[in-house]
C-alpha cells in the first residue's frame, strides 16, 4: 500500500473500533473503493488529521494558515507522515485543505533515553535570637 492507503486503512479502522464492526480484508487493490463506500467517516478523519506526533521535517509554505509535519503509526510498523494545516482565523477551512492524497511514507529511528531533572530552590533559613 502507499502512504494514502495506508492513512485510508487506518481510517477505516477507526470507524470499525468505534462501531463495533469487523472490517472485510484490505488489500492495496481494494482499500480505495471501500474507503469511497463509506461516507460516514469524518469524525473518524478529523481525529486522524492532527497526527500522533509531531516530526519536525521541512513543510510547504501557507500563506494563511500554520503548518506542521506529523505522522501517525500504520498497523505493520511502519509511519506515514502529511502536513497538518490547522489556524487562519474564523472564516479560514484548513480542513478542506487534501492531506490524505499528499501522505508521505517517513523513516523513524527511535531511541529511548533516560534523562535525569534537578529542579532546585532556595531553603529558608531560621534566624536566631529574634529581631535586633
Amino acid at each position: 500500500m502507499d502512504a494514502s492507503q495506508k492513512l485510508k486503512h487506518m481510517i477505516l479502522l477507526k470507524l470499525a473500533e468505534w462501531d463495533g464492526k469487523e472490517l472485510p480484508l484490505i488489500t492495496a487493490e481494494n482499500i480505495d473503493r471501500l474507503y469511497d463506500e463509506d461516507d460516514q467517516k469524518w469524525d473518524a478523519i478529523n481525529e486522524l488529521r492532527g497526527g500522533e506526533v509531531e516530526t519536525g521535517l521541512p513543510t510547504p509554505y501557507a500563506r494563511y494558515f500554520e503548518v506542521k509535519a506529523v505522522a501517525a503509526k500504520y498497523i505493520d510498523g511502519t509511519w506515514v507522515g502529511w502536513n497538518y494545516y490547522y489556524g487562519g482565523g474564523k472564516h479560514s477551512n484548513p480542513e478542506a485543505i487534501e492531506w490524505i492524497d499528499e501522505a508521505y511514507d517517513v523513516a523513524v529511528k527511535e531511541e529511548e533515553k533516560l534523562v535525569l531533572v534537578r529542579e532546585f530552590s532556595k531553603i529558608a533559613v531560621a534566624q536566631e535570637g529574634g529581631a535586633a
